[in-house]
Formats: structure tokens, sequence, C-alpha cells
């Protein structure tokens, strides 16, 4: 925490959303991303960083115009009717899908070190996230301090993996159109499919930053630079890492496979066990960990709003939600025990989302008229017809990832993902109808907000 009147600049909040923005993605899903457009994809994370910023243009323009000091959870507040507000609180309850991908990466890594794993890969993947729900029963007061220590040992791993891969790679051929399968080796479309895949590990730009918003100096312009500047440092890292990545070893050997593939043909022995171990399962147990630690609170407003049955507000005498939780690990095994593959999960998480923020963007287009005195003083000055081109822009973007993601689920995914989205809509509609919710305390909810936000711009 900062000391005592002070706030938090440019340079804190780029460190912070840098270093939450590097995590587990990369580990996970580059060699999926070379699967579909081969060396390219250093395009693609290059592109992809800032084609991420835009589906999610709405947590990058708010912020110029209010000081919102809930982060998402208020944005989605100000612009959701009660009937959205009940199927954004349902997809945080699904969002418990990411939980089995870090566990089915924990799995892919481990086997790397202990290759009997990997016939077990199954019953591994449940024993770690069971276990990883059995400590978050009682919390933990050190995983602060295991975060940073991690990020520490996961910005040291990535920079290893550039710095000893950057010179085994043969430059002279790696943009060759007849090299190793060429570039874009897929077409465009392998090109955009590999966007839509990276899209998990290229976003996470805006979302630090917008969570501080409330011990930030001057909020309006700080957040937005900020943003910016943590967009193209990313771009930089994945673009360098996907360079190493890519352009080692054949693209046979590296399509669909962990990074770990790589880094053991570059790394002396004991820098790449630690690439493996302080890297990849490191960041991913730090990310289930602190995941499953920060959904607390959501699954018990959820609870408390209404869209889950009463059972579901049970606690134990020191809060934890046990009811609650027990759904949600329910809902994290489900992908492990119907054997659905990572790039399958990352489309369960993902869809739902970028549907959400399609509606997000284009609402933005209403904001100037709807708060004229806002925008007047927005930070990021701009034509009012240059800000609906972005916000349009933005609803492509994150129509293109839930598009390009939904098209390569095989069948029986796809229908799993209709149903779920369906039974979503379902279960808010029947909720309000039912009166569990009081569309009156949405109302109201929302009305603070605004005017906590307006109360708040002082910029």
């Amino acid at each position: 925490m900062e000391e005592k009147g002070k706030k938090l600049k440019t340079m804190n909040i780029v460190g912070l959303g840098l270093g939450g923005a590097i995590g587990t993605g990369i580990f996970l899903l580059l060699g999926y991303g070379i699967a579909y457009t081969g060396r390219s994809i250093v395009l693609v994370c290059a592109v992809g960083c800032f084609f991420m910023l835009l589906a999610y243009w709405y947590q990058f323009a708010i912020p110029t115009m209010f000081v919102l000091e809930g982060g998402d959870y208020s944005m989605k507040t100000m612009l959701f009717s009660p009937l959205l507000s009940g199927i954004g609180a349902w997809f945080t309850v699904v969002g418990g899908f990411a939980f089995s991908g870090y566990a089915i990466g924990i799995t892919d890594y481990l086997g790397v070190v202990i290759p009997e794993i990997k016939n077990y890969s199954m019953i591994c993947s449940l024993v770690i996230i069971t276990l990883v729900f059995a400590a978050s029963y009682r919390g933990s007061r050190f995983i602060t301090i295991l975060e940073n220590l991690v990020t520490v040992l996961l910005m040291v791993a990535l920079a290893l993996f550039i710095l000893f891969g950057i010179a085994k790679v043969d430059a002279g051929n790696f943009f060759s159109s007849t090299y190793d399968g060429g570039f874009f080796r897929e077409g465009f479309g392998g090109f955009v499919a590999a966007i839509a895949v990276m899209g998990w590990a290229c976003q996470g730009t805006t979302m630090a930053p917008i969570s501080m918003a409330a011990v930030t100096e001057k909020p309006k312009r700080t957040l937005p630079k900020a943003i910016v500047i943590i967009t193209i440092l990313l771009a930089v890292i994945y673009a360098l890492m996907a360079y190493v990545a890519s352009g080692v070893l054949p693209h046979e050997q590296v399509a669909g496979a962990n990074i770990s593939v790589t880094a053991e043909a570059i790394l002396p022995k004991g820098l790449y066990l630690f690439f493996v171990i302080g890297g990849g399962v490191g960041a991913l147990a730090s990310s289930m960990l602190g995941g499953i630690g920060m959904m607390r609170y959501p699954m018990i407003q959820v609870a408390e709003d209404g869209w889950l049955p009463a059972v579901f507000k049970k606690t134990t005498k020191s809060g934890y939600p046990y009811v609650s939780y027990l759904m949600f690990y329910l809902i994290s095994i489900f992908p492990i025990v119907t054997g659905m593959g990572l790039d399958s999960v990352v489309s369960l998480v993902m869809i739902p989302t970028m549907l959400m923020n399609m509606y997000m963007n284009f609402v933005c287009i209403t904001l100037p008229k709807k708060y004229p005195k806002q925008w007047e003083k927005v930070s990021f000055k701009m034509p009012v017809w240059l800000w609906n081109v972005c916000c349009i822009l933005g609803v492509f973007c994150a129509g293109v990832v839930c598009y390009n993601l939904f098209a390569e689920l095989s069948l029986t995914d796809s229908i799993v993902c209709v149903i779920l989205v369906a039974a979503l809509v379902g279960l808010s509609a029947l909720r309000l109808k039912q009166g569990a919710v009081s569309k009156e305390a949405l109302e109201a909810n929302k009305k603070a907000v605004i005017e906590q936000a307006i109360a708040d711009d002082i910029n």
C-alpha cells in the first residue's frame, strides 16, 4: 500500500498493470497460436495486444470521463439493465471454467519434469484444483507476498527465455515465405483465429489499472495514459517471446505445445527447470490462488443480490461462503472430467466475456450525449465521430474474438457453449420474474454509482 496521503502515479500504475497483464496466458496459449499461424505469431502478439485493448474499449473509454472507484463492477452497474445485470452475475459464476484451465496448464508443465504424470493428467488436474479450493477455506495472509515473489520469478523466467532464445533463431530465414511452411501458415483466417485464441494472453492491460481509480492521482488522465504504456510494453515483450517460441524449433514441434518445449532447447538444464517450475507452474498456481481468493466477494454479492437461491448466502462463522464455493468448485472441474481441451476451456470463458464487451462498447456511444458535462472534461480529447468509431471498432474486435473462438469449437463444445449462454439468460429472466431480485434495488444501486462517479469527478 502507498503511504498515507500519497496517490499512485503513472509509473506506479504501469508497474502494477504490467505485472498483472503478463501472466499465465502466454505460458499456456502461445503454442496454440503458433499452430494457427506459424511464425506470424510475432505479428499476432504485437497486434493482438492493441486488438484486445479495443475489445475492452469501454474499460479504457469510461475512465476518461468518470472516476469509478469500483472499476469494472461499477462500469457495468452504470450501463446494465436489470436483465443484463443478472447475466453478468451468472457469467461471474461460470468464470470457474478458467480455473480448470489453470489446473490443466499446471499438469502440462509438471508433465515436462515428471513424464509419468501425463498418464494421469485428469486425476492430477482434479487433485490440483481440489487442493487449491481446500486452501481457500481459511485463506492465507502470505498470498500477497507469494504474488509479488511469483511476479519477480515470472519476469526473470521470461527474460531468460528471450535472452537465451534470440541468438538461436535463424533470423535470416525467419521471414522467408518458404522456410518451415512460411509466414501466415494458415492464411489470413489462421492469423485472425490466432488473435482470437491468444486473446486470453493479450488481454489484461486495462483490468488492474481501472481497479485503482480511488487511489490514483488524477485518475482520468493517469489511468488511460498508463493503459497505453502497458499495452505497448506488453506487445513488445510478447512479440519477442513469440519470435523465440516460433523461430528456434520446427513448427511441428511447437504447434499446440506449451513453451517449455522451446525453453528446453535453449536453456541450460538448471535454468530450464527454473523456467518450468518458477515460471510456468508458479505463475499458474499463483493465478489460481489469487483468483479464487478474489472470487469470494463477487460470489457473496451475486447471492446477496438474489441471483442465486437463498441457500447460497450461507457462510461459516469466519464468513466463508461454502455453498457458493462448492458450486464454483463443481463448475471448475466440469471441463476436466468431460475431457475438454485447454483451447475449449478458454473459449467457454472468453465467449461470454466478449459478448458482454460487445454490449458495453456499443453503449459507450451514448455517453457523450447522456453526460455532456463529463464529455466536456474528457481527458483524451477527440471528436464525437472518432469516439463513435472507436466504440464500433470495439464491438467489432470483441465480435471477431467471439466468432472465431466459437467457430473453432467442436460440435459438442459448441452445443455446450450455446446451452450455457442460453441458460444464463434464462436464469436471469427467471429470477427477475420470481421477484427474487429487486429491480428497484438494482436501479437504486445504479443511481448511487453514477452519482458517486460524478461527485468524484474533480479533474
